[in-house]
Formats: C-alpha cells, structure tokens, sequence
C-alpha cells in the first residue's frame, strides 16, 4: 500500500468497492490509464465514472474513437442507466470515405486532425471529467512510439489546463506491452477476465499505481452485470482488530457441551471434518439454532446441498430451518461454487456480520468452498483471512470438510486448515456390534480445555444424542475397532 504524501480533493469513481480501494477516488485534475484487453469492463467503469459526477452536478465528456455514440447509449441502457445532458459524447468519426480529399489522408494528416478536433471539443465544453476511448486508435495513427508519446503528452498538458479529472482507456491490444502511459499516467487501474476451465469467468481489478496517493494493493475480485461492475475490496484481517470478550456458547447438547469443555467460545472458529454423511451439517445446525434460541441471528451458507433437502433433514431432528429463514433469524443461502469468486464470498460474509448483526456463520463445507475457485492456488491464505476477521468481530464460525474415504487410515482432507482453526471436531464412523456406528471426538481447542474421550453418538428426531466413552475399544478413529474386553457402552446395545 502506497503512502499519502499529500491530501488532495477527490472525484469518486461510482464503482461499489472501488472508492475503497482508491481511498476515496481519484484526485482531482489528473490524468488516469484504465487498461484492459476487450470486454474486462472498461467502458463500463468509464459510464459509471461519468454517472457518478453527473449525480454530484458535474459536465462530462466521452470521446469516442472506437465506439459510436449508438452504441454507447444501448449499453448504457443494458445496465438501466440514461445519459443525461450533462454527459456529453462526442464520436470522432474517420474522414468521410466518400470525400474528395480522402486519398490525401496520410496517418501524418490524420493524426494531427483528429487530436485538433478532441483539443477542440474540449475548449467547448470545458468538462471537469472526460474520457478518452480508446488509446489503441492513437497508437495506430502514430504508428510510432515516440509520436505516440507526443500526443499523449500532448493530450496529458491540454486537460491539465482545465483541471479536468481524465479516463484513458487501452484495450492492450499492440504486439507488444507498451509501458509508455504508465510513466506518464497519475495512477493505473488494470482489469482482467480470466476463463477458468469450468464455470462462469471471472473478474478482477489492480491498482498499478497511484502516484503520491494510497490504495489498496493486491487483485481484488469483482462482478459485471445489469447495474455495472461491483468490486470487492481484499480482505485484510489485521485492520479489524478489536478488544473483545469471549463468552461461552453452548450448543443446546448437554452431552456435546461437556465434550468441548462448556461449548464453543465466541470469536473462534471451529472445523468439523469427517466423511460423508457422518453428521457435520447437522451438528454445525445444532449450534446455529442453539444462536438463535438466546435471541442471536445465523447464517449459513449451503455449497453443497439444495436448500428443500436441508429443510427436510433438519425437520426429522426437529429444526424447522424454514420457520427460522422466514422470522428472519436464520439467514441462509445457496452458493453456487461455478459462479462464485472468493472475493464476492468474503464480502457476503463480512456484510452479513457488519450490517445485519449475524454472530454464528455456518460454511457448509469447505469443499464446495474450494470448487468455487478450482484454479486459485492461495486457498488457505484466502481462509485464514476470512477466519481472522471472523474472529476478531466476534462471530462463532463453524465450517465443516468431507474427508475423501469412509473408513480406513487413508481417510484425507482436500485442504489442511486444521492448524488456522481453534477448535477441531472429528467425526468417524465405526463397526461395532453388527452396526454402522459414529463416534465424536474434540481433538483441539485452543479457546479453553476438552474432553479427550471418543464417544458414540446417534442423530434422531430429537437432535444428536452421545453416549459414554469408548473405553474398551481402541481403533476407533481408524474406523476398525478392536474390541478389548469388558462391558460395552453401546447406546443400543439392549436393542
């Protein structure tokens, strides 16, 4: 993050998350280069710019080299938007084919007349923001970089004596990268769309430079869709430390409790790994309710299983989650992991907890979590990031992760977060007494002591039961227990 060397007013951009990342926009009377290859959402951020001054009583100006005016207006208006009178465009058509003179056009000519032509637009209109779309025609008529540089040069000083606040748009598309704007541009905003092997595309945008001014470093993810481009801010933990009291949070379970030493403290995080089916959604719903029986609100966020089908398997324990969502105390949502980027994850998540007041999150799981960025190489710095902030606003999160396997020693986790959570619930299943049994062990809490037990427990209608140790059994963890001897403390060994 760059440092403020000075305070200068600002225009703000109009983009959702953008000011923020810009500390509050762009400084006023300066020259700006949005680079993007084409359809990353230059043109898109430009209207939204202009907009967004149109709303504060400003006259702007599009100039237009790529685009005509037509088709400005149809995608301003796929977005809902209108171009008011203060937004002025100005389309800077190429001489008329069927003119006379056309044969005598050298790039020379052409050149020199179309920067006269924008240097006179501007004088009458005396715009306080412009933009300039695109580069790519200029550097075309130059032919040359150091003409090319002149006129921007030239561009650069002519705005400058209006004060005007400028957008230079660069599709990237010469041969080679051409750096001579970023040595000359106040501040440099680059946007790129990336396909991944399967899903939607998705976004993201980098602050290059901003000279003399601070931002925030770092790509941050972003969406483009009717209403415009919405960015989201990187999500630094460190700059939400609080002083906070932990309070114990119990789980409804009296047997579960006295496992995890009284409950799950606020402000830490709590991983439930296990195999499929071995109960992790259902004991993460037990804490979620649990918040919402002391009059607290929960949100859980469901990656892997439609909504109707939680509904129902939480009914047959007795959790009405639908009469829940519907009081509004239990906020729930469907993620769908192909349309989702990290980015946009971590802000549903931060404004749920900073605006609506929600203090138990639920990620169900972190597997589907994971498929939401199948080619990002930093999800564990993605979730340590998630986690602190988490904690240090004093939410109880609770995220749960599949293991690969049912049974056996080669049972393995997709990510290893176990070290960045406070407290690890391990779920097994085993075999005893010719049935398919589970058995529920607190393996780590940092927040405050355990049980170091492995016990059975049952799911039914009345929620999850636990029974006594497993002391004459070992193996049970492996999922291949060896019987030792001695009175078995089954909870249906009379059954």
């Amino acid at each position: 993050m760059a440092t403020a060397t000075h305070h200068r007013e600002k225009a703000p951009i109009g983009v959702p998350g953008l000011d923020n990342i810009l500390v509050g926009g762009l400084a006023r009377g300066q020259v700006y280069l949005v680079e993007g290859s084409p359809g990353a959402g230059k043109t898109t951020l430009s209207l939204q710019f202009l907009l967004q001054g149109a709303k504060n009583g400003e006259t702007s100006l599009y100039i237009t080299l790529s685009e005509t005016e037509h088709e400005l207006r149809d995608g301003a208006a796929s977005h809902g938007w209108t171009l008011d009178e203060r937004i002025k465009i100005f389309e800077l058509r190429p001489p008329d084919e069927n003119d006379q003179q056309t044969l005598l056009y050298s790039s020379d000519l052409e050149l020199g007349e179309t920067i006269k032509r924008i240097f006179k637009t501007v004088d009458e209109v005396r715009p306080s923001l412009i933009v300039l779309d695109s580069l790519a025609e200029i550097r075309l008529l130059a032919e040359s970089p150091l003409r090319y540089r002149r006129q921007v040069l030239a561009l650069k000083h002519h705005f400058a004596r209006i004060n005007a606040t400028v957008l230079m748009l660069d599709d990237l598309s010469a041969d080679k990268p051409d750096k001579t704007l970023h040595s000359t541009a106040h501040g440099v905003i680059r946007l790129e769309e990336l396909a991944p092997s399967y899903g939607a595309e998705r976004r993201r945008l980098r602050v290059l430079k901003y000279r003399g001014q601070s931002y925030r470093s770092g790509f941050h993810d972003l969406v483009l869709k009717r209403g415009g481009l919405h960015v989201f801010p990187r999500l630094i933990a460190s700059e939400h430390r609080t002083q906070l009291k932990r309070i114990k949070l119990a789980s409804g379970t009296a047997q579960l409790d006295e496992l995890l030493g009284g409950g799950i403290d606020s402000g830490s995080s709590t991983l439930v790994l296990g195999p499929a089916g071995a109960g992790k959604s259902l004991l993460a719903l037990h804490f979620a309710m649990s918040a919402i029986k002391r009059g607290e609100r929960a949100a859980i966020f469901a990656f892997d299983e439609e909504l109707g089908v939680l509904f129902e398997r939480g009914r047959g324990m007795g959790i009405d989650l639908e009469a829940a969502a519907k009081e509004g105390s239990l906020l729930i949502e469907q993620q769908d992991a192909a349309e989702l980027s990290p980015g946009e994850f971590a802000h549903k998540v931060r404004r749920l907890v900073e605006d609506e007041a929600v203090g138990t999150i639920v990620i169900d799981s972190l597997n589907g979590y994971q498929a939401s960025m199948p080619e990002e190489h930093f999800i564990i710095l993605h979730m340590h990031e998630l986690l602190q902030f988490l904690n240090r606003k004093g939410a109880a999160t609770f995220v749960t992760v599949a293991q690969h396997g049912l049974v056996g020693e080669d049972m393995k986790s997709p990510v290893d977060i176990t070290y960045l959570a406070d407290t690890v619930i391990l779920l097994r299943y085993f075999e005893a007494a010719g049935r398919i049994r589970r058995a529920i062990s607190a393996m780590k809490k940092r927040t405050g002591s355990h049980e170091n037990t492995i016990r059975e427990f049952q799911i039914g209608q009345g929620g999850i039961t636990l029974g006594a140790a497993l002391t004459e059994f070992r193996g049970v963890l492996q999922g291949v227990p060896v019987y030792m001897g001695g009175d078995v403390p089954l909870l249906d060994a009379g059954t």
